[in-house]
């Protein structure tokens, strides 16, 4: 079978269902949602009409399953999809497609052709609760329409998490009412390096963009529909210099800045008083009011103290706070915005950066600097969704050579995303219950359109969703299975990079890069978590 991800357990079996003008999709009442989406993708692709009624494709209540559990059962005869919960149902709807011709992907017919299915009984079920994807649209911005297909590519995988990166030092992409200027000003920049920073090279062009609250309404619905959930972040107190560009009050510098044009981390953070505290609560209400989920993240990653450490006011409130450093300054920070969140019934989503504080209670750490970062908040009682740079940032280059777009940190290669673990080595049962699952990350520095996107993210997400929902298991097995993929990612418009290596104009010999070496990327990670003690 060619299904991505592989089911749990498959057992081929002898014929297959065919699919005509006559066929009939009929579901319970609880579990209709899977049959609309499936008669709404089937229909333009065949010619299908799959009316209401029995008659060939049946979805109904099954009984001993978990929410995101099915059973596929398939006979000459008929189709079975078996399901508790209307996320289940949806699963099994998306194998039922992959079962098909990979026409069944496009938008509309290419031609007359058969239908059929092969016989067969799946038993499928996730490893992992959070099967993630992070897009970061504030470096480079993502249109509605762009990030509303990526929605339907994740729930294709049957992953089920969309973290969205909207605010940061170079843009600012969500509309407050409350403080329009978010987005009248930091939601524009004036030019983007070209290439790696290290280069000094730059596009000269404007760039900018962000979602209206009514385009978030209709993202987060759309995504609910697929049983994607989103996951907003407002990245503080660092990564904060576009909100300074528009509201200077929140800097510590007391003069004007620009939305920053450079990558990396920057210096400009938001200042502690009680009025900027108030300013991204206030923000947080308006976060609230447009994303139904439990998660918002927080972020707390790279923050530099430079700026706190030389202000008269931040080393006063040290002072009256009793605190011993700028590390537990930036605690007490945080903690005025994931109680807010706790307070009303949400989970705060934090970078691991938090645990060299103090790490605040309540918090589900997002663990991108490695094993030990997951293995430090496990063992401490928190929840964690493990995302390492490393293993799991598809911006980092595919193969070595000169010929990657942009190549930058070590090479994540198909192989190694396929054979990615989420659980670290060491961890207790009961320490290994804290690990929710994991995401991939797509940061946008280097990917400035959609085009690239897709280069960067396929097929090593396919990968990835395999390795969230069954294991990694038999990477030969895999690439077999993603030889027909490729066909379905095809017939969605995909710009996957080919095994070989880039088309010619996937390739970016305008823009540079620095690709570094996996030892150098240890020495990072080494470095940057010397300081955390068990």
């Amino acid at each position: 079978m060619t299904t991505i991800p592989a089911p749990r357990r498959l057992v081929p079996a002898d014929g297959r269902f065919v699919l005509t003008a006559a066929t009939r999709l009929t579901a319970e009442p609880r579990l209709d949602r899977a049959a609309a989406w499936l008669r709404a993708v089937l229909g333009p692709a065949t010619g299908l009409p799959l009316p209401e009624g029995p008659g060939g494709i049946e979805i109904r209540l099954g009984e001993g399953l978990g929410p995101e559990e099915y059973r596929l059962t398939v006979t000459a005869a008929s189709v079975l999809i078996e399901a508790a919960a209307p996320a289940g149902a949806f699963y099994g709807a998306q194998t039922l497609r992959q079962l098909l011709d990979p026409a069944a992907f496009r938008a509309g017919r290419t031609g007359e052709r058969a239908w059929s299915v092969p016989a067969v009984r799946i038993a499928d079920a996730p490893r992992y609760a959070w099967r993630g994807c992070l897009i970061d649209v504030a470096r480079h911005f993502l249109t509605k329409n762009d990030l509303l297909r990526y929605v339907d590519l994740l729930a294709a995988h049957k992953l089920n998490v969309l973290h969205l990166h909207l605010t940061d030092d170079q843009g600012w992409r969500l509309q407050i009412r409350k403080y329009p200027r978010l987005t009248e000003v930091g939601a524009w920049r004036r030019e983007s390096p070209r290439g790696h920073v290290r280069h000094g090279l730059s596009d000269g062009r404007p760039h900018g963009g962000f979602y209206s609250q009514d385009d978030i309404r209709e993202i987060v619905s759309y995504a609910a529909d697929r049983f994607v959930t989103v996951v907003p972040e407002i990245d503080l107190p660092g990564h904060t210099q576009a909100a300074i560009a528009a509201y200077p009050e929140l800097g510590n510098l007391g003069t004007p800045l620009d939305v920053r044009t450079e990558w990396g981390v920057g210096e400009n953070v938001i200042n502690v008083s009680d009025e900027t505290i108030a300013f991204f609560l206030n923000v947080l209400d308006e976060v609230l009011e447009l994303f139904p989920g439990e998660y918002v993240c927080v972020g707390g990653d790279e923050v530099p103290k430079t700026q706190w450490n030389d202000s008269l006011p931040a080393k006063e409130r040290m002072r009256e706070l009793g605190l011993r450093d700028a590390e537990e300054l930036q605690s007490w920070l945080m903690r005025h915005f994931t109680d807010y969140l706790l307070a009303r019934g949400r989970k705060p989503l934090g970078w691991d950066e938090l645990l060299e504080g103090g790490l605040p209670p309540g918090v589900t750490v997002a663990a991108w600097r490695g094993d030990r970062c997951a293995t430090l908040a496990a063992r401490a009682g928190h929840d964690v969704v493990v995302s390492p740079f490393a293993e799991t940032y598809l911006d980092f280059r595919q193969a070595g050579g000169e010929q990657e777009p942009v190549p930058i940190g070590s090479v994540t290669s198909l192989r190694a995303v396929h054979a990615f673990d989420p659980v670290p080595a060491g961890l207790s049962q009961e320490e290994r219950t804290r690990i929710l699952g994991a995401q991939a990350a797509l940061w946008t520095e280097h990917i400035d359109s959609p085009r690239l996107l897709d280069y960067m993210a396929f097929p090593r997400l396919a990968a990835f969703a395999e390795a969230v929902w069954s294991g990694g298991g038999d990477f030969e097995d895999f690439l077999a299975r993603l030889a027909t993929h490729e066909k379905r990612l095809d017939a969605l418009g995909v710009e996957y990079r080919p095994a070989g290596g880039p088309r010619p104009w996937q390739q970016r010999p305008d823009a540079p890069g620095h690709p570094v070496s996996r030892a150098a990327i240890d020495d990072k990670l080494a470095a940057w978590t010397a300081n955390l003690r068990p």
